[in-house]
């Protein structure tokens, strides 16, 4: 079963008008996908249901702070990305964690190289997203890093919507370009997270 953009819309609108039944078909929703993620990435179950319940409380905090039913699926999955890695490098000294996680793990050092290439990822993103024209880069970054909608960018930055959608597709057909000449992991990571 998917979701359909509209009806993302429809359940961002009733959660910002601090409908709590929005919340509850987030939830339904995103949780076993946000499970299956979480798994993938942790391995440990025992502290996937603490990290999602933290998770689905952000997005109510925040609920007013969400503009954007186009970036929700990224939002959502990012926000659960970097709770998951806080917890493993807040876990890094704790023994107990590091043989639980090593057990049910490839190798540790695999995951620990999958950190570092996501960070090392991250620093060349930002590296090719600050390349951009000024004008371009900051409506890139108020689309993608607050979720502003191209209406509510355009009125920001008092120009027209066009020019917004112009702006935005430049910047990710050079940022495709630019990440395709780094490799396909950094390409996976675009695709999933920005």
């Amino acid at each position: 079963m998917s979701i359909s953009a509209s009806k993302i819309e429809e359940l961002i609108g009733r959660l910002k008008n601090n409908d709590k039944s929005a919340l509850d078909e987030i939830f339904n929703y995103y949780y076993p996908r946000l499970y299956n993620f979480s798994k993938r990435i942790l391995k440990i179950e025992d502290e996937i249901d603490d990290i999602l319940q933290d998770v689905f409380l952000k997005i109510w905090l925040h609920r007013g702070k969400i503009n954007n039913p186009e970036t929700f699926n990224s939002f959502i999955f990012t926000i659960t990305k970097n709770a998951l890695l806080n917890l493993i490098r807040s876990n890094a000294n704790n023994q107990a964690f590091k043989e639980e996680f090593s057990k049910r793990t490839i190798a540790s050092e695999y995951v620990t190289q999958n950190l570092f290439e996501f960070e090392e990822i991250k620093t060349e993103i930002d590296k090719i997203v600050a390349k951009l024209s000024e004008k371009r880069q900051k409506v890139f970054l108020l689309s993608r890093n607050e979720g502003l909608s191209n209406k509510e960018i355009a009125q920001k930055l008092n120009i027209s919507e066009k020019t917004v959608e112009d702006h935005i597709t430049h910047s990710i057909r050079f940022l495709k370009k630019s990440l395709s000449e780094i490799g396909i992991l950094s390409l996976l990571y675009f695709y999933l997270f920005l």
